[in-house]
């Protein structure tokens, strides 16, 4: 199978991280694309009518995007504990805590529009704002009231806001771990597994 991937984009990174709590690494063939909304990447965008990454390329030729779905059907191709749970509270609590970690990307990438890659006549502070708040109410539920900071083991949801988190601190994005002893506490703990140790986020957004 071949994973469109970009190296620092958090939602490329989850669908790697799965696949190595999966052990299903080996059986994909990584390849970095550069995209963004400014700079059309015409093999993506072949494969993907949205034109962005993670896109999963499966041997029969079906693709498969996005990360959500393409997390799915991986955690159907093992034969360990699945990862994402298949009934009852915990399934939609990995869920929802995946969400949740997808609008902390989404909130974190609308605060670099309007701090760092729009041109300064362009950037709009009250959106700015309004986004870094919705980080910090984030930050704040996920130490007050999430449930899986403090459980065993793996699941989506644990992989999807390890990723987020890592992408928030390697862009310099308001800061989660002060004050929010819990969160900083799963963040060490998670970003040390061998997964995210092989997934290292690099390199810049090329706008």
């Amino acid at each position: 199978m071949k994973l469109y991937y970009q190296t620092h984009s958090p939602y490329a990174r989850k669908v790697l991280v799965l696949a190595h709590e999966a052990g299903l690494a080996d059986r994909l063939q990584v390849v970095h694309h550069e995209t963004s909304p400014t700079q059309r990447n015409d093999e993506v965008f072949a494969v993907n009518p949205l034109g962005k990454v993670p896109v999963l390329v499966l041997d029969d030729g079906l693709v498969l995007f996005d990360s959500n779905v393409i997390c799915e059907y991986l955690d159907g191709l093992h034969d360990g504990p699945t990862l994402i749970p298949p009934a009852g509270p915990a399934r939609f609590l990995s869920l929802r805590l995946q969400a949740l970690a997808q609008g902390l990307c989404d909130a974190g990438i609308a605060v670099r529009h309007d701090t760092v890659r729009r041109p300064e006549p362009y950037r709009y502070p009250a959106m700015r704002d309004g986004q870094t708040a919705k980080l910090i109410a984030s930050y704040d539920f996920l130490e007050r009231e999430e449930a899986l900071l403090d459980a065993p083991g793996v699941c989506v949801g644990r992989i999807a806001l390890a990723t987020a988190l890592s992408w928030l601190d390697f862009r310099e994005l308001p800061a989660f771990e002060p004050g929010r002893p819990r969160l900083a506490a799963f963040y060490r703990a998670f970003t040390d597994r061998p997964a995210m140790r092989a997934t290292p986020l690099t390199g810049e957004t090329l706008d």
